[in-house]
C-alpha cells in the first residue's frame, strides 16, 4: 500500500497535481504539517548529504527536504507525477527525478565514487519488505534510511527475541543495521486515512567489519528456514542444512525454536555451517 503527499495541510494540492488519489495504488496523500516536520528533522539533511527519496508522490516531504538542503534525488514509480513533481520543485531547489521501480535500482552505482546515499520516504505496504532487503544489498553505500511504513512492520523490524513479532525480518535486518523506532503516524495524518497506523523508523547500517558474517548467503538461508515453520524446534526447521550435531557444535540447542535466539546466534550458527 503506497502512500503519496501533498504540500501543504491547508489547502489543495499543487498545481498540475490531481487532487485525487489512485486506488489502483493504494494512494494517501500525507498532509499533516506536524508530522512532515518532524521527519525533516528527523532526517536533519547536511550541505555535503547525498539525500534519495523513495516514493516522492506529491512531494510533501520532497519541497521541505529540498529547501533545507537544496538537492536531492527522488526515484518514482507513477509517471502522472513526474512533470508536476518537477515543476513544482523549481521553486524550492535541484530535483533530479529517476522515474522506475525501485527495486530496479541499483544503489550502488548510484552513489558512484561520490559517497554514500541516505535514503527517505514512505514505503508502500505491499513492497516494503523486498524494498528494505533490496537496500540491504546495497547497504556499503548507504549511510541511513528514515521510513515510513506500516506500524505492524516497524514493530517486526525491531522485535526482539521472545516477542510474537520477533522474525526473519528481524533478524535479517538487524544484523546488518542498527533499527530505531522514531514516532507513530496516526491514519488521520493522510487524505484519505489508511486503515492501519503508520511509523517512522531509522535504520543506520553496521560496519562491516562488525557484522561478522562469513557467507551472506548461508546466513539468509538459516534464517529463511529457521523461521519458515515457526512452531518447529531448529532440529526440524533446518533438517535439510545440517543435523543436531552441528547444531550443538555450534553452540545451539537444537530442540530451541527460531524466535528464541538472539542475532548473534543465528550469525555463529551460520558460520558454523558456512565452515
Amino acid at each position: 500500500m503506497s502512500r503519496r503527499h501533498s504540500t501543504d495541510p491547508a489547502r489543495a494540492p499543487s498545481k498540475g497535481f490531481s487532487a485525487e488519489a489512485k486506488k489502483s495504488l493504494g494512494q494517501h496523500f500525507l498532509h499533516e504539517r506536524g508530522i512532515i516536520d518532524r521527519i525533516v528533522r528527523a532526517v536533519n539533511p547536511k550541505p555535503d548529504d547525498r539525500l534519495v527519496e523513495i516514493g516522492p508522490g506529491q512531494g510533501a516531504i520532497t519541497f521541505p527536504l529540498l529547501d533545507a538542503h537544496g538537492r536531492l534525488t527522488v526515484i518514482e514509480f507513477d509517471r502522472d507525477l513526474i512533470f508536476p513533481l518537477t515543476e513544482a520543485a523549481r521553486e524550492h531547489g535541484t530535483l533530479r527525478v529517476i522515474h522506475r521501480n525501485v527495486l530496479e535500482v541499483d544503489f550502488t552505482a548510484l552513489a558512484g565514487e561520490e559517497g554514500p546515499l541516505r535514503l527517505v520516504g514512505n514505503l508502500p505496504y505491499n513492497l516494503s519488505s523486498p524494498i528494505l532487503f533490496h537496500a540491504l544489498e546495497h547497504a556499503a553505500v548507504i549511510r541511513d534510511m528514515t521510513f515510513m511504513l506500516q506500524k505492524e512492520v516497524v514493530d517486526r523490524m525491531a522485535a526482539g527475541p521472545g516477542s510474537k513479532t520477533y522474525g526473519r525480518l528481524s533478524v535479517m535486518l538487524q544484523a546488518y543495521c542498527e533499527v530505531t523506532p522514531l514516532f507513530n503516524v496516526p491514519p488521520g495524518a493522510f487524505r484519505p486515512p489508511p486503515k492501519v497506523d503508520s511509523a517512522v523508523v531509522r535504520l543506520l547500517p553496521r560496519a562491516p567489519e562488525t557484522i561478522g558474517i562469513d557467507d551472506p548467503a548461508r546466513f539468509a538461508a538459516v534464517v529463511r528456514d529457521a523461521f519458515g515453520q515457526r512452531r518447529k524446534t531448529l532440529r526440524n526447521a533446518l533438517s535439510q542444512q545440517c543435523d543436531s550435531e552441528r547444531i550443538e557444535a555450534a553452540g545451539i540447542r537444537p530442540d530451541l525454536r527460531a524466535e528464541q535466539l538472539e542475532v548473534a546466534d543465528f550469525v555463529r550458527l551460520a558460520n558454523a555451517l558456512a565452515s
